[in-house]
């Protein structure tokens, strides 16, 4: 990283250093990474003011296939260029592809053209809204994921099924299943650190060839940059070990979902004081993080597709599963959606646990804080007792939609979420995750085909 250069030392460097291309990406709502690679001399030229990219990526689903209900753009609109604007500040090396150098880039032509429903653009705004409110928001995102064994033209073939762990058994914590694929777990650890995603701890999770990482904290949108550079990071170092890594939610019926929780907190403008922690109080947590729960409480139903995108999402959000179901809070209790860790002055923190490995990092920051500094600004009182003992029983508060369908209704009628996010993103987002339910729905799925073809 060389956040301390200006575009034109950094130019510069990548001149002296004989660069002759670079890669660039953006991301889509569903929070794959789109970009390609440009020659260092078109590089050079777009650094300062931008460069055309087709804006079809806000205008298409995961698979590729345009949406017939998208407003900011479409058939109607002719997919037309927007201006993605680079910054510099990501620039980092990817050590699996011989340290080219690459960039993250967001949309902004001043026009409000594609900013309005670009995610990072989003969490770039509300991040600025902390500011204005004298506050810097820190976080950190952890994965839950499966890895299989990458036999993709198989799958294909044979339409995803008979998929294989790299390694069997419900192995949680387990050093000898980490050490029986210590290649591909070292270099997980190594390259990530080296492409400038800090790892704090890689480990196994229960299930069979799943892995838990979670990545260094630090301000959200760096945070949200490396969460989806991770995801796309093991993807590609997974394939050069012949691993398939998934971030599915929801893998299979009989195994635990994957949980994507995010952690957060306000400091002060100084980032010396951590605003969520008060010694004088009885539980460690200041009245302003007592706010901030309540706000997120409040917007939860509000906004929970940023957290749970997916058709698949709402199968991790069952009772007994380790992801919540209910509108609850409490002080480390891993069945609330809430848990609030107020472990002293430099770590007190607030976990969102509702947030799936499913989820695209930007929106479902975004959501966090825009939620908890919903709360904040309306002087929220947290009126939600904590929850004491099983989070899943505790329904007098309300209980989570329960199918991406029922989510999204909610959410597009929401005058909360229009207030948190915007009209225009509100209407569109909403009308990606329609879309995503419609093609879900039209499916003969195998479930049906064993439970009817012969009986009915």
């Amino acid at each position: 990283m060389s956040q301390k250069l200006t575009v034109t030392e950094l130019l510069q460097q990548l001149s002296d250093q004989n660069i002759q291309k670079v890669k660039v990406a953006v991301t889509d709502l569903d929070g794959v990474l789109r970009g390609k690679v440009m020659s260092f001399d078109k590089f050079k030229s777009i650094a300062a003011g931008g460069f055309g990219f087709c804006d079809v990526v806000f205008g298409w689903d995961a698979g590729d296939a345009a949406y017939d209900n998208a407003t900011v753009t479409g058939w109607h609109t002719g997919y037309p260029d927007a201006t993605a604007v680079v910054d510099m500040q990501t620039y980092r090396r990817i050590p699996w592809e011989n340290d080219l150098p690459f960039f993250l880039a967001d949309f902004n032509d001043g026009k409000g053209n594609c900013s309005s429903v670009c995610p990072r653009s989003l969490l770039k705004k509300i991040d600025r809204q902390a500011s204005d409110e004298g506050f810097i928001a820190f976080c950190s995102q952890e994965f839950e994921w499966f890895n299989l064994l990458d036999n993709s033209t198989e799958l294909y073939a044979g339409k995803f099924r008979d998929l294989k762990p790299i390694t069997n058994g419900m192995f949680g914590y387990s050093v000898l299943r980490a050490s029986q694929k210590s290649a591909f777990f070292h270099d997980l650890f190594d390259l990530l650190n080296k492409f400038d995603i800090p790892i704090e701890g890689l480990h196994t999770e229960t299930g069979p060839g799943v892995y838990e990482a979670a990545i260094m904290y630090s301000g959200i949108l760096e945070a949200a940059d490396r969460a989806v550079l991770f995801k796309s990071g093991v993807k590609e170092i997974g394939f050069r070990h012949g691993v398939l890594p998934t971030f599915m939610a929801k893998f299979s019926e009989d195994l635990p979902g994957c949980s994507g929780h995010v952690h957060q907190s306000l400091w002060s403008p100084d980032a010396k004081r951590n605003l969520f922690y008060d010694k004088k109080s009885k539980n460690g947590i200041s009245p302003l993080m007592e706010s901030y729960i309540a706000g997120q409480l409040h917007c939860l139903p509000h906004i929970l597709p940023m957290y749970a995108p997916t058709v698949n999402s709402y199968k991790r959000l069952v009772e007994g599963a380790w992801a919540p179901t209910t509108i609850t809070w409490a002080i480390d209790n891993r069945t609330t959606a809430l848990r609030a860790l107020p472990t002293g002055e430099k770590s007190t923190r607030l976990e969102t646990r509702v947030v799936g490995s499913d989820s695209n990092p930007y929106l479902a920051m975004a959501a966090c804080l825009a939620s908890g500094l919903y709360g904040i600004r309306k002087k929220m009182k947290l009126h939600i007792p904590p929850t004491t003992g099983n989070g899943y029983a505790d329904k007098k508060h309300g209980v989570l939609p329960a199918s991406l369908w029922e989510a999204t209704q909610a959410m597009k009628q929401s005058a909360v979420a229009k207030e948190l996010f915007g009209e225009q993103f509100v209407a569109h987002f909403a009308g990606t995750r329609e879309w995503e339910w419609r093609q879900f729905s039209k499916v003969v799925t195998d479930w049906e085909l064993k439970r009817y073809l012969e009986i009915i």
